[in-house]
């Protein structure tokens, strides 16, 4: 996709991502380095949790569905960061061999009041299983840049 400004995004406005499908392997791998819990790790152990089966950490689901939306180049020329995350829900758990895709809504856009070369643009993500089921939501307070005169 061609990278967007500030003044290009509109509220209403949405975009689909790409899927991707996670594995035991992937799950696993990101819980060892940032989520070590036995549900996350030990497949035995997840068996006997409450969620009966092996399930991703929601910090890589998070990480997932946020990557998949800014490897689409939206963002590209535009990003400034972000001040912050609002509203993340977790609502349903990952397994091995679930494809999950973004869809990502323009909520508000806001230019600066003293600086007029950026603004907010506030997106609510979602992740999205191959049953369509929304697994989380998040808002993110994207800081873009404004198109260059």
């Amino acid at each position: 996709m061609t990278s967007r400004f500030l003044d290009d995004f509109t509220p209403g406005q949405h975009f689909t991502t790409p899927g991707v499908t996670l594995t035991e392997a992937d799950i696993i791998d990101f819980a060892w380095r940032y989520d070590p819990q036995p549900f996350h790790l030990d497949v035995t152990a997840a068996a006997n949790s409450p969620y009966g089966g092996l399930i991703a950490s929601g910090f890589q689901s998070l990480a997932l569905c946020f990557r998949l939306f800014i490897q689409s180049g939206l963002l590209a020329e535009s990003s400034m960061g972000s001040p912050g995350i609002d509203e993340l829900r977790w609502l349903l758990p990952v397994r091995p061999g679930d494809t999950l895709h973004g869809r990502v809504e323009v909520l508000e856009v806001r230019p600066s009041r003293s600086k007029p070369d950026r603004g907010i643009a506030r997106f609510k993500y979602q992740a999205v299983n191959q049953h369509g089921e929304t697994v989380l939501s998040f808002i993110v307070n994207h800081l873009l840049r404004c198109r260059p005169a």
